[in-house]
């Protein structure tokens, strides 16, 4: 038996089954664990969020901030949700539409399995945070997001203040700022203020931020990381964190990770012709 996590899928249908191939996947042993980001861009995101949809009892999956931003679309008028890229409208107006959009609702922000020793989150955690006190405040967002008043919680979790989690936040700001961290966090300073805008490799971002793993200081964290969201950033395997965005939809390749204490990684090529991208 073998857990498999697999990195940002964005919409790549065929590269997603090239990859299960390639690691030979068995429903009946082994079990795949996704790092959020199903769709948008790939061309096949209502085939892609299917396949993963009937993955469903051999797989975990996290939100990331492409899958909210669907389920923020969704709540949109029809005419607005028309001028959303196809990929996108290939999802908004399937037949199936509301059984996938209800199934990624229900995703989590943040998946522990202590017995494995790992942790999965879509970009990252913020410095003061150890796995412990992230999968409180992953909890406080879930309860909302699954809850009857969820499109109010959509239709306010975005913006990019407060660039920072604090304690004392509280109502939309205070899920806003958990969800930024979750979904969003790329560099952050020692106070855990974020850069949103700055989205290229280590080394191009301005002086006093860190990648968020390598913040001085940070919390203690008793678990190894698998996370995506970051395709500058390539395969990182240090510090505690596995990071396997490896920029499947900008051409890049898709990445499996095999969880154990000795990761083994196996990929398969990207799509073919397309430009680099940062998100």
């Amino acid at each position: 038996m073998t857990t498999w996590a697999i990195g940002d899928l964005q919409g790549c249908y065929d590269e997603t089954q090239r990859l299960l191939e390639a690691i030979r996947f068995d429903p009946a042993q082994d079990h795949l664990w996704f790092c959020g980001d199903l769709v948008n861009r790939g061309g096949q995101s209502l085939e892609t969020l299917r396949l993963v949809k009937s993955l469903d009892i051999h797989s975990h999956v996290v939100l990331g901030n492409h899958d909210l931003s669907l389920l923020a679309i969704s709540l949109r008028r029809e005419d607005e949700q028309r001028k959303v890229n196809p990929d996108l409208q290939a999802v908004l107006f399937a037949p199936d539409r509301n059984e996938l959009l209800d199934w990624l609702r229900l995703r989590p922000l943040l998946h522990v399995d202590r017995a494995l020793g790992w942790a999965m989150v879509h970009a990252g955690l913020a410095p003061k945070w150890s796995i412990a006190l992230a999968e409180r405040r992953a909890h406080e967002v879930e309860a909302r997001l699954h809850g009857k008043n969820h499109d109010k919680l959509l239709r306010n979790m975005y913006g990019n203040k407060p660039d920072a989690w604090s304690p004392k936040l509280e109502g939309f700001d205070r899920l806003r700022a958990i969800i930024n961290v979750f979904t969003r966090m790329r560099f952050c300073n020692v106070r855990g203020t974020i850069s949103f805008n700055e989205k290229g490799a280590p080394g191009t971002q301005k002086p006093g931020f860190y990648p968020w793993f390598e913040v001085p200081g940070h919390a203690p964290r008793d678990l190894k990381i698998v996370c995506g969201h970051w395709s500058t950033l390539g395969l990182f395997q240090g510090l505690g964190v596995h990071a396997i965005d490896t920029g499947c939809v900008w051409g890049g390749k898709l990445t499996a990770l095999a969880l154990g204490e000795e990761p083994r990684i196996v990929q398969v090529p990207g799509k073919e012709g397309r430009k680099p991208g940062n998100d």
